[in-house]
């Protein structure tokens, strides 16, 4: 947002005296406003010599010294004029300009008062005091003050300029963009207009048009670096990844020391799935800022995408010592711990979730206390409660078992969903559904704390055999409704959410897994939606079957598993049911997985019966589906 026009509004009003000294003074105004400051003072204080009140000089003198930016001196000199005639409205707004600068705001506005009590229409007063009170952010009383303004010079852009910041920031938009719009129809080449007109309609979240405010703003004035970074921000949310980075690029040949712009090019070079390039322009952004610890931190997520962990783990450390409670740099350095399998540290900074502003969970307040191992459990009853995603839900609900092995009666707080699946969940006393009123308890514990409050290791995780099973009835069902198996089925689910932060690495396009999948085999698709161009696929290969919204909830999915002699899946929800349904699993990672995949290897130590196909480069989804296929063909004897 652009600062507020700033229009010192000072003027010479002498009293004017009789004879030659009038002549004298008359000289000095002359020389005084066509900018000959010395002249003019000379005369000034000549004549204060022989007339130490006179009050015209002693004003015009503080005016001088404030031209000068000798702004406790001017304050002076003026304050003196007014102790000798206290009705004069133009010396209180004079010396209301001079406190401005010396930030003593609150003796500014009421000097401001005073002038516009004693001329009611004095439009400058009005206005430099909106100025003061943006200062002080009395934003109301500023929108007041320009509006005074406004009604007395209705064509004045500047009043509507500055109501249109002051709007801003009480977060009143809609009312902001009409006063930038007034400026525009009043000088139509007013750049900064449509710049902030951008911000506001991009707090809005109307994308287009704040992109559209920002190209009027750059038509006007070409060398606007801030236009071109707040658009290419703009044209980032708009999923103009191409256009973004030019826009940043041009930003930066305007102002090669823009360390922000160097910075959110990083973050948009990273999701063009260019990392290395992500990590030059974060590097580019901390040499022209030493101390930007968002900096340090995206820069160790593209050091992570590139498998350099160590070198991620430093950037990260990097930020923490900059700011220690940056909660961002904490929470992503866990992630990388976990990664590399230190289970030990990570834990405890996954911790630090809690205390990002974009976590996706919020953190509950409850009033009774976290527990995290420490205390003892023996006939007391715990809380466990689901967060993030349903396939943390499933992977960590085997932790229940062993919080009531510690004597314990367990509650688990579940989504809706997973209700009818986790009805015979080992450990559990009684199942909440999601935003249902609680049972009593004593303590509570997210689900994904208790590997933390177990010390969990490497050669520590519960339950990699299967904990969950399936509903008889359900597997009935589906096995009428899948009719007589007259081939070998695999289950197959290409795709997760769409919102998810990482779906454009995890997820496939249908037709590009089918492409390689062999035939004489039955599929059979476990997810019980599809985008739009899937569908299509689906529709051309009835060979595929999909039942969609037919898999109302997991129970359906469980026993669908049940009924596979292979699942295929792609980091979702599903891979993890069934995984812990004891399924043959084969789940397909791109180059960087989440980190509970770890960097290597073709197990899992979560799910023993999983495994793990990996891209060797990133986005080559192509060997992995080759190796797919060849396992496919050799473990259900299609050769």
């Amino acid at each position: 947002m652009a600062r507020p026009s700033k229009i010192p509004r000072q003027r010479p009003t002498p009293i004017r005296p009789a004879g030659n000294e009038a002549q004298r003074l008359q000289q000095a105004i002359a020389f005084h406003q066509t900018g000959q400051l010395a002249q003019a003072q000379s005369i000034y204080e000549d004549i204060l010599r022989s007339q130490p009140t006179h009050v015209d000089c002693l004003q015009l003198l503080g005016v001088i010294a404030s031209q000068k930016g000798d702004y406790q001196r001017a304050a002076d000199l003026i304050g003196k004029a007014i102790e000798i005639t206290p009705n004069n409205p133009a010396f209180y707004a004079n010396r209301a300009i001079a406190l401005r600068e010396l930030k003593q705001l609150e003796a500014a506005v009421a000097s401001y008062d005073k002038a516009v009590a004693l001329q009611p229409d004095y439009a400058d007063a009005y206005f430099n005091r909106g100025l003061a009170l943006q200062e002080l952010k009395h934003m109301e009383a500023a929108v007041a003050s320009y509006d005074k303004v406004i009604a007395l010079i209705p064509h004045s852009a500047e009043a509507y300029y500055n109501r249109g910041l002051a709007l801003q920031e009480l977060m009143q938009l809609q009312a902001a963009i009409a006063s930038y719009d007034s400026v525009i129809a009043l000088t139509p080449n007013s750049a900064g207009a449509y710049y902030n007109r951008g911000t506001a309609l991009q707090t809005l979240k109307q994308f287009d048009d704040a992109a559209t405010s920002y190209d009027q703003a750059i038509a006007l004035q070409p060398d606007y670096a801030d236009a071109y970074l707040n658009r290419a921000i703009t044209l980032q949310e708009l999923k103009r990844s191409e256009a973004a980075l030019a826009s940043y690029d041009q930003a930066i040949a305007l102002q090669p020391s823009y360390a922000k712009a160097w910075f959110n090019r990083g973050i948009t070079l990273k999701e063009l799935g260019q990392p290395e390039v992500a990590v030059a322009s974060y590097s580019q952004a901390i040499a022209l800022q030493s101390n930007y610890v968002e900096a340090y931190s995206n820069r160790g997520l593209a050091l992570q995408e590139l498998g350099q962990t160590e070198a991620a783990i430093a950037s990260y450390d990097q930020a923490i010592a900059l700011h220690p409670d940056y909660a961002e740099a904490y929470w992503n350095k866990s992630l990388a711990l976990l990664l590399n399998g230190d289970f030990a540290q990570g834990w405890e900074l996954y911790e630090w979730r809690w205390q990002r502003e974009s976590f996706t969970s919020p953190r509950r307040n409850f009033l009774q206390p976290l527990w995290l191992g420490k205390e003892a459990l023996q006939g007391k009853t715990i809380l466990l409660h689901s967060e993030q995603g349903l396939g943390d839900a499933i992977q960590f609900c085997r932790y229940a078992k062993q919080v009531a092995a510690l004597g314990a009666r367990v509650i688990l707080e579940i989504e809706k969903s997973l209700i009818g699946l986790l009805r015979q969940l080992e450990g559990v006393d009684e199942l909440v559904e999601r935003g249902m009123a609680l049972p009593a308890f004593d303590f509570h514990c997210p689900l994904l704390s208790l590997p933390l409050a177990f010390k969990t290791d490497m050669e520590s995780i519960p339950g990699n055999r299967p904990y969950l099973r399936s509903d008889p009835a359900k597997i009935t069902y589906w096995a009428n409704k899948l009719g007589p198996k007259v081939k070998k089925r695999v289950g197959i689910v290409w795709s997760g959410n769409i919102l998810h932060k990482n779906d454009a690495n995890r997820s496939l396009v249908l037709a590009e897994l089918i492409a390689q999948l062999p035939q004489n085999i039955e599929y059979v698709s476990l997810q019980n939606d599809a985008r739009d161009a899937d569908k299509t696929t689906l529709a051309a290969n009835m060979h595929i079957r999909h039942f969609g919204s037919e898999l109302a909830e997991f129970t359906d999915t469980a026993a669908l598993c049940e009924l596979m002699d292979v699942v295929i899946s792609v980091d979702t929800s599903v891979a993890h049911l069934s995984g812990a349904l004891g399924k043959p699993t084969w789940i397909l990672l791109p180059q960087m997985p989440d980190w509970r995949w770890l960097l290597n290897g073709d197990g899992s130590l979560w799910y023993a019966s999983a495994k793990l196909y990996r891209q060797k480069t990133a986005s080559d989804w192509d060997s992995v589906l080759s190796n797919v296929k060849a396992d496919l063909i050799n473990a259900l004897d299609l050769g």
